[in-house]
């Protein structure tokens, strides 16, 4: 792999995680990356992302909605030529997931 290609995927990481900061968990006013809800990013050759996250409970009122929102998302990135999410609950999430930014927003600190 040239090091041009790995700074364009260093890059349109750093470009998948500034939009995955906009998408907010609607039950919680923190958006799913602080929260610990995305587990990897995983980015190839062809620009195809592939997302694994999980949700703050199995039943979470958003479960069929968020991962359609972080697909869409994602995929509007000029670069990235497609995109798929994953839901997984192995692990489970727990607040232990949360960025400190995250549990000082909700008082949990």
């Amino acid at each position: 792999m040239s090091e041009e290609a790995t700074i364009d995927t260093q890059e349109l990481g750093e470009k998948i995680v500034k939009i995955l900061k906009t998408i907010y968990d609607p039950e919680i006013p923190v958006d799913i990356y602080e929260l610990g809800l995305i587990y990897d990013v995983l980015v190839n050759e062809e620009n195809e992302v592939k997302i694994l996250m999980t949700l703050t409970s199995p039943n979470c009122p958003v479960a069929e909605t968020l991962p359609v929102e972080v697909e869409e998302k994602v995929k509007s990135l000029n670069a990235i030529k497609d995109a798929e999410v994953e839901i997984t609950f192995d692990p489970p999430w727990t607040q232990d997931l949360m960025s400190e930014e995250a549990k000082l927003e909700l008082g949990l600190l």
